[in-house]
């Protein structure tokens, strides 16, 4: 057992670096395209603990979510019983449970001062909420599994997150100018997309036909195109709100 021991704590190691470290590294890429004015670390900490805790609310939903969908008279394999489920169930759970805890933590908050500050909220709750799962699935299923996710999985959910950021950050601005309407089409609209988006992510990597996983390769490429495009355009028109 002594000998045991030290190789243990070395493989447990290498699975937690290996599941947390995407997250940590796009966190830090995102941090460090705040120009204007850094976040606070107790913030940072916050949102991260919002996805957190975001993950383990989702876990409960979505086994609701699926027992309901099981008294339909669908079949769950079928092609719409998988998109009912990764949109209804999946996408609107998730990307709901995100960021209703994220604005409980950071609506009001007076660090919320910039339009960039929007995307840093969104990006650390949802990599929060990445880095738990993708936990479980690196113990669960091996590094084979954490390098797949690192490429695919943790990417998405901060492409979902970075996308919705944008409209969080307008919606604030509109708020702040005292035009509720535009805040709350901002909010509504950033997350029908971010559900759509990882809807159509999980529904491409559910069925797992040649078509659905070439769908799924070209959504992969485009939201890295798209949300690292979009990063440096918000960090580089970023202003107080």
């Amino acid at each position: 057992m002594f000998f045991i021991l030290p190789g243990f704590d070395i493989i447990l190691w290498v699975y937690l670096i290996a599941a947390l470290g995407p997250a940590i590294y796009l966190m830090g890429y995102i941090y460090n395209q705040d120009e204007i004015e850094k976040e606070p670390g107790w913030l940072l900490w916050r949102c991260i603990g919002m996805g957190v805790l975001a993950a383990l609310f989702a876990i409960v939903l979505e086994m609701i979510g699926d027992e309901v969908l099981d008294l339909s008279p669908i079949r769950q394999e079928s092609v719409i019983g998988v998109m009912l489920s990764a949109y209804l169930v999946v996408a609107v759970v998730e990307e709901g449970m995100k960021y209703l805890l994220m604005g409980k933590a950071t609506w009001n908050n007076p660090n919320f001062n910039c339009r960039f500050d929007g995307i840093v909220y969104a990006a650390f709750t949802s990599l929060g909420f990445a880095a738990f799962e993708n936990v479980g699935y690196v113990f669960r299923y091996g590094m084979g599994t954490a390098l797949t996710r690192a490429f695919t999985s943790i990417p998405g959910h901060l492409g979902f997150s970075v996308l919705f950021g944008c409209f969080y950050g307008r919606a604030r601005l509109a708020a702040n100018e005292g035009r509720k309407g535009k805040a709350a089409f901002e909010l509504i609209f950033g997350y029908i997309l971010a559900v759509f988006l990882h809807g159509t992510y999980d529904t491409c990597a559910m069925i797992q036909s040649g078509k659905s996983t070439l769908i799924f390769v070209a959504i992969i490429i485009v939201l890295y195109i798209i949300v690292f495009r979009l990063v440096k355009h918000e960090s580089r028109t970023d202003r107080f709100i």
